[in-house]
């Protein structure tokens, strides 16, 4: 198969935790739809200081335990291009959307916004960077990512049908 149909790029900070858990996620959701030729998923910071790294080891243990694998992921900064390349960009929170909208080309015919709100049951706006809290914070992350990439699924074959 060619190109897929629809293309998603979560972007937070320094794409070490929320982002690369979103991620891993939500491939793994796309894989068990039978949907992989048709979503492509990437994930990318806004700041550059862990390109090329792999996820932070306790956000690797948190989704390792409920199944998901980030072990082939590597930290990258957005690029200009990705917003020629990406129909979904979705940030983890209100600063790095404030971040993406700066860079964001008049022309982008895709949907710019915040990854959290497809969560139909969230209370939340923003996915919290658990980076200096506990094991915890990883585990939320997850509770979140996991509600989210369900929204995210169905609004995609809503409003792609993909199959």
């Amino acid at each position: 198969m060619g190109k897929p149909l629809v293309s998603v790029l979560f972007c937070c900070l320094g794409n070490i935790c929320r982002s690369p858990t979103a991620h891993g996620v939500f491939q793994a959701k796309v894989t068990q739809q039978g949907m992989a030729s048709s979503i492509y998923t990437d994930s990318c910071g806004t700041g550059g200081w862990h390109v090329g790294e792999p996820p932070d080891a306790r956000a690797t243990t948190a989704a390792r335990q409920r199944g998901y694998d980030l072990s082939s992921l590597r930290a990258r900064q957005v690029q200009a291009d990705d917003f020629q390349r990406f129909d979904y960009i979705l940030a983890m929170d209100h600063q790095n959307l404030q971040d993406l909208t700066a860079m964001c080309p008049g022309n982008y015919a895709g949907r710019l916004g915040l990854f959290l709100p497809f969560a139909e049951s969230a209370l939340e706006e923003e996915v919290p960077d658990p980076y200096y809290g506990g094991a915890h914070g990883f585990s939320h992350v997850l509770d979140l990512v996991e509600a989210a990439s369900d929204g995210l699924l169905r609004e995609i074959a809503r409003a792609h049908p993909v199959r």
